[in-house]
């Protein structure tokens, strides 16, 4: 395997050197443009988005209107395609946020060439049969895509501007999870799918990013077995090819249905960090990715101090999926949380280990996404009530459910996360040991999963796995009594997951045991949409949680 990689190595750096000998001829003080094609099904259309939406997301506000500096060439959609007939600057179409918007944005403020995008994308469409490169069928997207980049690409050579194919960007796979061939063999045939395109475009070099299937949907739930072999075909892929890379998504925002709230489609907020997500993975490919936050300036404590470690852990709240820091600035008497507050030290990982800290760093702002979570106003909170010496580490993961932080786990074993979460809390007590400090982990703070309470196995589940959880970290951490301190907001209320009394569930389980504290946040401020709290309530959240600590602690 190690001589493989090396040969593959050696090709690579001698195809890479002919190309970029090949497209340095001529005017060298002039960059080409860097070509990215688009390509997929629905979650790579845009489907259950909207422009308009775009002015809820602060972070994204202005993605509405043209990129002139950009170029774009299309065929989106099936039966009815929207086709871009050429060239023309990239906007929008048919009302639609695709991925595209925001890694437009993101690249072209970091490379001094212009970039231009190709997309071709069609909802329940499949790999093994739409996009199959040997034996297209159904809407034959294979074809269609291959005409489409090969007249684009004939365009720019008519108007003789140089230009280079930098990355192709690729999101499918839900309709083969469908079809029981195309499932089994879904590595194999992206494995030529891929090749394909390389040989096709003579481009032995092409760069592909591909994209995880979100765990957070409905489907990442009712259809987990299904799920699981889709993404075992792509890492069969993304693991053997050196310049196949898989991105994860399953940490992004999703779209918010109607009954229990959960979706299919990433929607607007997930399509605009979706986009981000491929841009940082080309931007890491060619060293030009942006570093995580700076380490602390000046360590808070003096050498022999106690220090007491909150650790903080859940789902797409306690990441904070919805709370951003321009909200943060409108509200008075919050704002100043924008500010990092070097008295305490923060370790992190969030969506999976997607984004994280190499060292403490003040406790602020991630720049994950211009969002944030409770962490801020709950650090806050105990220092005004004269806690001293604090800590917080934070273990989020907001495409995840609560089985998946279960010691068993499921049969989806690369979404287990027990392992990791465990790793995570004693290396943060060992950092702290380190610095010669002694620690006391002075609980852990876990909002219960809001998918979860949305689907009714789940649900049903929720205290028991939530149960094995707890006794687990206790006996690897070697801390019997560790208080354990569940924030649950209010469950999902429908009529189809009503039967199932998960608050008295939890209740049950906390009374049965002095080390388990649970806090009922039933009175946070509105919420615009089910299972998401937004700036204000997230501000609230950490409050409430810092609160119950200091009512709760021995």
């Amino acid at each position: 395997m190690k001589i493989k990689r090396i040969i593959n190595c050696h090709l690579i750096f001698f195809s890479s050197l002919l190309s970029f000998l090949s497209l340095t001829n001529g005017d060298e003080s002039e960059d080409p443009l860097k070509v990215f094609i688009f390509a997929g099904q629905s979650n790579m259309v845009g489907s259950d988005s909207n422009v308009k939406d775009i002015q809820r997301f602060p972070p994204f506000i202005g993605l509405e209107s043209a990129q002139e500096n950009v170029r774009f060439a299309y065929s989106i959609g099936r039966e009815k395609k929207f086709e871009s007939d050429g060239w023309q600057s990239l906007s929008p179409v048919n009302n639609v946020v695709g991925p595209e918007l925001s890694f437009a944005r993101m690249v072209s403020a970091k490379l001094k060439s212009e970039i231009a995008i190709i997309k071709c994308a069609a909802g329940g469409t499949h790999l093994g049969g739409d996009w199959n490169p040997e034996n297209p069928t159904g809407f034959k997207m294979y074809p269609l895509s291959l005409k489409l980049v090969k007249s684009s690409l004939a365009e720019l050579d008519r108007m003789k501007i140089k230009y280079q194919i930098e990355g192709f960007m690729w999101h499918q796979g839900e309709n083969d999870m469908f079809n029981e061939d195309y499932m089994k063999n879904y590595g194999k045939n992206l494995e030529k799918f891929l090749a394909h395109w390389r040989q096709d475009l003579g481009v032995p070099d092409l760069k592909f990013f591909i994209g995880e299937l979100c765990t957070k949907t409905i489907w990442g739930m009712d259809l987990r077995p299904r799920m699981y072999a889709i993404s075992k075909g792509q890492r069969l892929v993304t693991d053997s090819d050196l310049l196949a890379e898989y991105v994860p998504t399953s940490h992004i925002g999703v779209e918010i249905g109607g009954g229990v709230g959960l979706h299919y489609h990433y929607g607007t907020l997930g399509q605009l960090e979706h986009g981000i997500n491929y841009a940082e993975a080309y931007l890491k490919s060619i060293g030009r990715s942006d570093p995580v936050s700076g380490p602390l300036k000046k360590w808070p404590y003096k050498k022999g101090e106690l220090v007491r470690l909150f650790v903080l852990a859940g789902h797409r709240n306690m990441e904070g999926e919805r709370a951003f820091l321009q909200e943060l600035r409108e509200i008075k008497d919050k704002s100043f949380l924008e500010s990092d507050n070097p008295e305490i030290a923060y370790k992190y990982s969030l969506g999976g280990s997607y984004h994280k800290s190499k060292e403490w760093e003040p406790l602020g702002l991630t720049g994950y996404y211009d969002s944030f979570g409770p962490e801020l106003s709950f650090g806050s909170y105990l220092q005004k009530k004269s806690v001293e010496n604090i800590a917080i580490a934070k273990f989020t993961h907001s495409g995840s459910q609560i089985v998946d932080w279960t010691p068993e786990g499921s049969l989806a074993k690369s979404r287990n996360l027990y392992d990791s979460f465990i790793n995570f809390v004693k290396n943060a007590i060992q950092d702290l040991n380190d610095k010669g400090h002694a620690v006391s982990l002075e609980g852990v703070f876990y909002h219960v999963g809001e998918n979860d309470m949305s689907f009714s196995p789940h649900r049903n589940n929720a205290a028991k796995w939530l149960s094995s959880i707890i006794d687990k970290s206790r006996d690897d951490l070697k801390m019997p009594s560790l208080k354990w301190y569940l924030s649950q907001q209010p469950p999902t209320d429908d009529k189809s997951v009503n039967g199932i009394d998960i608050t008295s569930k939890i209740e049950a389980l906390a009374s049965s045991d002095d080390s388990i504290s649970h806090l009922k946040a039933f009175n946070l401020v509105p919420q615009e949409k089910k299972l998401v709290i937004s700036t204000a309530g997230i501000i609230q959240l950490g409050e409430l949680i810092a609160d119950n600590y200091l009512n709760n602690r021995k």
